[in-house]
């Protein structure tokens, strides 16, 4: 028989996970136990520390091993690898970009940095990613089909793409969005920043569209202390998109000659070293965090009104950070969850304030946000380092 829902029996689990020796328990911290400090020591011996060195070249070519695309491109962010991915698919200023309400800042930054504008959709309640049989009812009121593209019949602006994000980790249906893009003329660019390591029906994240952008973060699966990689199967566009992050200079051994508005979005050297490393880890990492997810899923399966975030059916997922959703009765429960966990030394946190709520975004158009609203107030991110399951791996 379960137990009823209380604040203290949502600290007491987690405390079972805490290390004795530990006085706060942080939300995802990165593991440095592979090669990190040789990679990055070569880096300084050598004094190629900055946007030129082997290990660029050798961190995108383990991307692209590791991910099955054809070309990665590493730069110094995510953010900065979305500007640039939807710039590629031919993103123009005022054009309108479907994003999910429930998303990190950047992914609405990323369509401003282009002059677009963001178009919110609602999430599902699975995946707490977009939800595409919910958008392919919303187009079917208010889009357009023309020979020049599709357009919303309400602003008269081009719909140019859609931009799902991968919460948490959590593969959207894509094989879904995929059809509903065809349908309506839609380019598809995955925000991929949280999903590395995660798999959609035996393929990686990333595939779906012409391009997609992945994070590396501090607190992602893997770290490169800051960065992020424009991936991509479409040739041409890998050769753009390298050539745009580099300030679209034109090679040659000394003369500065750029033939379009560039970007110096770089990563550099001694950054790529550090996630060389890391990704000859990753799958010890992915294999810790997914013993972890199977450990919540036990410890709070015990509790009435609240589950364990799981991967969908069609997915296998990173578990990049863990999320538990509260039954709509216990959602007064959460800020007093949030003020007595983290007064404890663990560290949890609530989901993104929806962004079609922002002071900056508050009249961009929407639909019908409503799981997305519901899941703001029911949702709590919970520690998520992959050492925290390595014991049970």
């Amino acid at each position: 028989m379960k137990q009823p829902l209380r604040t203290e029996s949502i600290i007491s689990i987690l405390k079972d996970f805490k290390p004795k020796d530990m006085s706060f328990l942080a939300l995802h911290e990165p593991s440095f136990q592979g090669n990190e400090w040789v990679y990055v020591k070569e880096c300084l011996d050598s004094g190629w520390v900055s946007s030129v060195g082997k290990y660029v070249d050798k961190f995108e070519q383990m991307l692209q091993e590791y991910t099955g695309m054809k070309r990665a491109v590493a730069v110094m962010n995510g953010t900065a690898a979305l500007h640039v991915s939807l710039l590629l698919v031919g993103v123009e200023p005022e054009d309108e970009i479907l994003i999910p309400t429930l998303t990190f800042i950047a992914t609405a930054n990323a369509v401003a940095y282009c002059g677009a504008i963001p178009h919110f959709v609602d999430c599902h309640e699975e995946t707490l990613g977009l939800d595409p049989r919910k958008l392919e009812l919303y187009l079917q009121e208010i889009a357009e089909v023309r020979p020049e593209g599709c357009f919303n019949k309400q602003t008269g602006k081009r719909i140019k793409a859609v931009v799902p994000m991968h919460t948490f980790g959590h593969p959207v249906d894509l094989d879904y969005l995929l059809e509903v893009c065809v349908k309506y003329r839609l380019e598809l660019v995955e925000d991929a920043a949280e999903s590395l390591g995660s798999f959609y029906k035996g393929k990686h994240t990333g595939h779906w569209g012409k391009v997609s952008a992945l994070s590396f973060n501090g607190n992602k699966v893997v770290t490169t202390g800051g960065g992020g990689a424009i991936l991509t199967n479409d040739e041409e566009l890998g050769r753009l998109a390298k050539h745009l992050t580099t300030t679209a200079k034109k090679p040659h051994k000394w003369a500065f000659e750029h033939d379009q508005i560039g970007y110096n979005y770089r990563m550099p050297n001694i950054n790529a070293a550090l996630g060389c490393a890391q990704l000859e880890m990753l799958p010890e990492f992915i294999e810790q965090k997914r013993a972890l997810a199977k450990k919540y899923k036990e410890a709070f399966s015990m509790l009435d009104g609240i589950k364990l975030l799981t991967e969908p059916t069609h997915s296998k997922s990173n578990y990049w950070l863990h999320a538990l959703i509260l039954d709509p009765e216990y959602a007064p429960l959460r800020d007093d969850i949030l003020t007595e966990t983290n007064e404890q030394g663990i560290m949890t946190r609530p989901a993104w304030a929806l962004l079609h709520k922002l002071p900056m975004f508050c009249n961009s158009p929407k639909m019908d946000v409503s799981i997305a609203e519901s899941i703001e107030q029911r949702m709590i991110n919970i520690p998520s380092s992959p050492y925290l399951g390595a014991n049970n791996v």
